[in-house]
């Protein structure tokens, strides 16, 4: 299991550096080793942040980053150019303070750049030294396959829970197994509606993006929270968390998929972990597809149209 930095950097609320600290040294000691982030989490502050948390104890974890997406004016976008690579890269290397990235991820593919120009580039950051393994993140299978035919691509990052199964039907899944990539499910816990804790909309800070997603909204949110209390009632049969019974079913889909649920806070950590040691069983995987099929969830995954609809 990985940590997902975002959240620290103000994606859902308040930044409190200090948790977050504590949070990132529970982490290691529970064995935690894969730490995620990106270039545009909090505009460059959650690196520079997973940076002093490293600082001492930099052989102790994989360290992923992201570039790709790119803010201005406004707006969302993408930039995928060889030139654009470069730059950001050196940018990450300096906010994380290392200097080498262990995973480097394409955050999104851009639709005007040829993708093998842009692993290309990613290519020769390898064979520089400044990273080590080059990933992808939200890309369909023919991107996979074309950027895998240029340099061997070791993980692919794509939205994946119970409330999320789109790489199961869109050939994501089936592309990378036969290749080898790994997946690396965010928001496994579906931005947090599957631990249970989140009763309603009205409770969202003003800044936190559930709060203008479809499935966070009116009748869809209703709807949503009556299967993931149904999930809830056997979690508690079986012994364990709404949030453990939904890690324990992604961990139940395969050895390559290596979830990043992001949390603020130890407590939710330790939480998150503790679903590692809980195996279910073929007829408990049977039962929790039966509460929760494939499109069970009401309501678009993102109100990202660079994300929906992309995967």
């Amino acid at each position: 299991m990985g940590l997902g930095c975002w959240g620290m950097s103000g994606a859902y609320g308040q930044v409190d550096e200090a948790e977050a600290l504590r949070t990132f040294d529970r982490a290691l000691e529970l064995g935690v080793t894969l730490f995620d982030t990106a270039d545009s989490y909090g505009g460059g502050h959650n690196e520079e942040l997973v940076g002093r948390a490293l600082q001492g104890r930099r052989d102790r974890v994989l360290l992923a980053t992201k570039f790709g997406r790119t803010f201005g004016g406004g707006s969302r976008g993408v930039d995928g150019r060889p030139e654009y690579v470069r730059a950001a890269c050196d940018a990450s290397l300096k906010r994380l303070g290392v200097e080498t990235i262990d995973l480097y991820y394409q955050h999104r593919v851009d639709p005007s750049t040829p993708i093998e120009e842009t692993i290309g580039a990613m290519a020769e950051l390898k064979a520089a030294g400044k990273i080590r393994y080059l990933g992808l993140s939200e890309a369909s299978p023919e991107n996979v396959r074309r950027a895998a035919a240029v340099h061997p691509i070791a993980a692919l990052q794509s939205e994946y829970s119970l409330f999320s199964r789109d790489v199961e039907d869109n050939d994501v899944l089936a592309t990378i197994r036969e290749l080898g990539i790994a997946l690396v499910p965010y928001s496994p816990l579906g931005r947090g509606i599957l631990t249970g804790a989140v009763r309603a909309n009205g409770n969202f800070a003003p800044v936190d993006p559930r709060s203008r997603i479809q499935r966070f909204v009116g009748d869809n949110f209703a709807k949503n929270l009556a299967v993931v209390d149904r999930l809830g009632a056997l979690a508690a049969e079986i012994g364990v968390t709404n949030t453990q019974l939904a890690l324990a079913w992604l961990y139940g889909q395969g050895d390559d998929i290596v979830p990043i649920p992001g949390t603020k806070r130890v407590k939710y950590l330790e939480e998150n972990v503790g679903a590692v040691a809980v195996h279910l069983t073929p007829a408990q995987l049977a039962r929790i597809d039966a509460i929760a099929p494939k499109g069970v969830a009401a309501g678009t995954r993102s109100n990202d149209p660079i994300t929906v609809g992309k995967a």
